[in-house]
């Protein structure tokens, strides 16, 4: 008999289940399912976008498991909100209500699914919730009633079946009595996405959609990951070209590097019909890429094919790769087009591979690993000067800077990022991937806002489906102060890349936009839940300190402001004024008065 294999680790527990489940089906069996499995899509996708992972759908019942109880928390009291709008004209009889219960501790996992006490005592306190209530543990409550901005009810002691000590609990709610994550509703688009509450949610899109999962290296030499996550991005970027498919973003499908997956979990947790997979072997000056396309929904096989030739012929492989690909999955695609999305980037071979070094040094986000991100970049140059995308990075890397509190904001930046930018859009005026990080840079670092917002919105013209040109258009719309617009591209920056790590940036985006329009406490929700799921992050602690400075909370102000300084100590007055390319005046006066409320050094 084969011995059952037994993990265990440290974990946030989160319990579901349905109020009145049993007197639902025996009112109306058929009406019941499919309203539970409509607010399943909606469950499940925002258990993903918040890092959960499902363990158990028993029933009415939902059992999932979180790295944090930030991310926990965070996602239950938004998905009550979710579920709350999906009941939106329903009769109160026919309502389907969650309860939700967390606690975090040890847990056992075995074939996937959860067992331990810590499992019991997060099902016992969802039996304490109210029906579309929250209610978490103790030891919940003292990892988060610090972070999240949600109002507690002490609940007192609660027995626990098999549980020798009562478990005291606490009924959550969002300060004001609404959920801080609220996103409004956008007409703009039928299809809702994760931050839309109601609506169906991370609902597979009405043209193709595909996943590019990490190639694996198998040359036996770890420090060629970057050769082969350079191929997938590569091979992301030309699927992306495509207008008639709808393609995930390279830094959703990187969350899975390294892990053995279900490619049925995640064609659910990217919400795709397609996935592919592969391999890269690179020795000498060989290169065999191995590539299959499989269904996601029924694990079936559809393409398979490997490719061998010379580290000459690599980009010939990325493009017969694409093109089986795209055959495989749209074959009403016109050969044209197929050959457009194969154009080369260089020539260079030695340019492409230090241009694919700098990129796995720029996702690393470290001083460090920025300086030598440049360097790699200023190399690639040395061998093809007119390598645009190269061009862009370099132009892109004084964004970074900007953004990571690295930068001196004098003119010297300013000048040499619009140059390398301006560089880019001439050696190539229709890829998205060089005109949205160019146009980008034109307009926060050199505050040129009309000029980069043109290359931006021509970079979302050519390719909707790339995550970036999305990302940085709702920041240039944010800048314009036309923030509904700003909303709905940060709204499809979270469903082209639903897993992505930087989401935190698009959430600091629409806290700006809360912020400058009033909204304090929403703006301080969204802003810290940034911050929280990336803890570097300049503005957003900025708009933090700002929005604690407004609402009169000085001592929280000045802490937040204290972590703005400890990544910048020159980060003054009159230094952060230049942060920010506002067009209104009334937008860069609130600014500036968030930096005078929270006292800042002039």
């Amino acid at each position: 008999m084969t011995e059952v294999e037994i993990a265990r680790r440290l974990a946030a527990i989160f319990a579901a289940d349905v109020e009145g489940y049993s007197r639902l089906m025996g009112s109306d069996e058929v009406a019941t399912l499919h309203a539970l499995s409509e607010r399943r899509r909606i469950m499940d996708a925002l258990i993903a976008s918040h890092r959960g992972r499902i363990a158990n759908t028993a029933g009415d019942s939902v059992l999932a498991e979180f790295g944090s109880a930030v991310d926990a928390v965070t996602c239950a009291v938004v998905m009550q909100t979710a579920l709350a709008n999906a009941n939106a004209g329903t009769p109160t009889d026919r309502q389907i209500n969650f309860r939700i219960g967390i606690h975090v501790g040890d847990i056992m996992i075995c074939a996937g699914d959860l067992f331990g006490d810590s499992v019991n005592i997060a099902a016992r306190l969802q039996t304490v919730a109210s029906a579309g209530g929250v209610c978490v543990s103790g030891v919940v409550h003292d990892q988060v009633r610090k972070i999240l901005a949600y109002g507690f009810s002490d609940l007192g002691p609660q027995s626990v079946k098999n549980i020798d000590e009562p478990v005291r609990a606490y009924s959550v709610a969002a300060e004001g009595g609404s959920p801080p994550l609220r996103m409004p509703v956008l007409q703009q688009d039928t299809r809702m996405s994760v931050l839309q509450p109601g609506g169906k949610v991370l609902a597979l899109p009405d043209k193709p959609s595909i996943a590019v999962l990490p190639f694996q290296n198998i040359s036996g030499d770890p420090e060629q990951d970057y050769f082969a996550d350079g191929m997938v991005e590569d091979i992301i970027t030309a699927l992306a070209r495509f207008k008639s498919l709808f393609v995930i973003a390279r830094n959703s499908t990187f969350t899975y590097k390294g892990k053995a997956v279900d490619i049925k979990q995640v064609g659910r947790e990217l919400g795709v019909r397609y996935v592919l997979e592969g391999s890269v072997r690179k020795a000498g000056g060989k290169v065999r890429v191995s590539g299959q396309l499989i269904e996601a929904a029924t694990g079936a096989h559809l393409w398979a094919e490997r490719f061998d030739g010379s580290l000459e012929d690599i980009f010939k492989l990325q493009d017969d790769m694409t093109a089986g690909v795209v055959s495989a999955i749209a074959p009403q695609l016109e050969r044209a087009e197929i050959e457009l999305a194969a154009q080369k980037p260089t020539q260079s071979l030695a340019a492409y591979d230090l241009c694919l070094r700098g990129m796995a040094s720029m996702y690393k986000n470290t001083r460090e690993s920025h300086k030598e991100a440049f360097e790699l970049f200023q190399g690639a140059l040395h061998f093809d000067p007119n390598y645009a995308f190269v061009c862009a990075q370099l132009a892109n890397w004084y964004s970074h800077q900007k953004v990571y509190g690295w930068a001196s904001y004098d003119e010297t930046e300013a000048i040499q990022a619009s140059e390398f930018a301006r560089r880019a859009v001439t050696l190539v005026s229709d890829d998205a991937g060089v005109l949205a990080p160019s146009g980008y840079a034109i307009a926060f670092v050199a505050h040129e806002l009309e000029e980069g917002a043109g290359h931006v919105n021509r970079a979302v013209q050519l390719n909707p489906n790339y995550a970036p040109a999305c990302f940085w258009a709702g920041f240039v719309k944010v800048y314009q102060g036309h923030h509904q617009d700003a909303w709905a591209y940060f709204d499809r920056v979270v469903r082209l890349s639903p897993l992505d790590p930087r989401i935190a940036f698009a959430y600091n985006g629409i806290a700006i936009t809360h912020f400058l329009s009033g909204r304090y406490e929403d703006a301080y929700s969204w802003a810290n839940t940034a911050v929280q799921r990336h803890r570097n992050l300049f503005a957003g602690h900025m708009i933090v300190s700002f929005c604690h400075a407004y609402l009169g909370r000085t001592a929280e102000s000045h802490k937040s402001r204290d972590q703005v300084l400890a990544i910048d100590p020159h980060a003054g007055i009159a230094k952060l004024r230049r942060f920010f390319p506002f067009q209104r005046p009334e937008d860069l006066d609130a600014f500036t008065e968030g930096l005078r409320l929270a006292q800042y050094p002039a």
